[in-house]
């Protein structure tokens, strides 16, 4: 699909509709214009604030330039039911539940991108963190594929892993709103992000999927050395949590706004993962959802440098964790089923819908 430049330049409500833009508002996009610039001439996209100027074809701490790399693009259907519109089983068996059409046509229009802010020594998707999966795309392509995933069914567009490229895409879903996209964006994220780069996502994105991965600076520079990680995810958590301070649902159950943070439970350390349900719990009540995660796979390296991490979550372990999350009283949240750690989750970084 190409991009509508058949009429004037105007910004989009939630449900797709445009309307004029008055002057107040062309200043206010200026204004987000010029800071999404500053910020790829001397990164600070996140809290490692390495300086580089990307404009120039420097790469920052993520390994990326100021050119969009993508891996993948395309209907994804193992997030949370809320995001990509699918209960328990495969999509295959949800579509022969006798749904209605509403519901069957599914899926979370997900765009995996290259390069990360974080080295986490377990990451499931390592091809594209490291920047060894993926191709550029210029910005008008990836507001296409934002057209094209819409028109396939996609209930939502869903940014994974987008840190490295956030003033780009504000700029992207500016255009992509004004040429029709009407469903809600998803930013899927690692929780390491600076305040200000989710400043220029603020009335562009509707839903915060973030990672909340460590309270414990030790474990967080061990495993992604990230050691400040703690501090900079309660900040950029509360930022998300003022931008979407509601979860709205639809009729069909799917997420039109507000934040889920997840956390990926490692194996032998219940105990950090009971204490992030606790703070974010304690701090944000029912307005934030949890999602529990027990899909831990090993991964190979990994587990020859850390022992500890060279084998799944157990079904006690993972027991320990929902049992305190249910006594806490915490019932915003998602849990996951046995048998979730395979690399069946991991969808081949093959340059689909690019």
């Amino acid at each position: 699909m190409k991009l509508k430049t058949d009429r004037p330049a105007a910004k989009a409500d939630r449900d797709g509709a445009g309307r004029p833009e008055i002057s107040g508002q062309a200043a206010g996009r200026h204004e987000r214009l010029s800071a999404c610039d500053a910020e790829l001439r001397a990164c600070r996209l996140c809290p490692r604030a390495c300086g580089a100027n990307r404009l120039k074809g420097e790469t920052g701490y993520c390994g990326m330039t100021a050119e969009i790399r993508a891996a993948r693009a395309a209907l994804h259907f193992w997030e949370e039911p809320c995001i990509s519109g699918y209960g328990e089983g495969s999509p295959q068996d949800i579509l022969s539940a006798g749904l209605p059409e509403s519901r069957q046509r599914k899926g979370s229009g997900t765009v995996f991108f290259s390069g990360c802010n974080l080295r986490c020594v377990y990451c499931q998707n390592r091809e594209i963190a490291a920047g060894k999966a993926g191709r550029e795309i210029t910005q008008e392509r990836l507001a296409e594929i934002f057209l094209e995933l819409q028109e396939q069914g996609a209930c939502n567009i869903n940014l994974v892993t987008p840190t490295p490229y956030i003033p780009q895409i504000a700029g992207v879903l500016g255009k992509a709103r004004a040429s029709g996209l009407g469903i809600p964006v998803v930013c899927n994220c690692g929780g390491y992000e600076s305040v200000r780069a989710l400043q220029l996502l603020e009335g562009l994105v509707d839903i915060y999927l973030t990672d909340f991965k460590y309270l414990d600076p030790e474990a967080a520079c061990q495993y992604s050395a990230a050691p400040d990680y703690p501090s900079a995810a309660r900040a950029a958590l509360e930022e998300m949590v003022r931008q979407a301070p509601h979860a709205v649902f639809n009729a069909d159950g799917l997420m039109t706004a507000g934040v889920i943070v997840r956390h990926l439970l490692l194996p032998g350390r219940v105990r950090d993962a009971c204490a992030v349900a606790d703070y974010v719990y304690d701090t944000y009540g029912d307005a934030v959802w949890l999602s529990l995660m027990r899909q831990y796979t090993p991964m190979k390296g990994a587990a020859e440098q850390y022992p500890e991490l060279g084998r799944t979550v157990t079904a006690r372990e993972y027991s320990r964790w929902v049992r305190h999350v249910t006594d806490r009283g915490i019932s915003n949240c998602f849990i996951q089923e046995r048998g979730t750690a395979r690399e069946s989750f991991i969808p081949p970084f093959d340059g689909e819908g690019l």
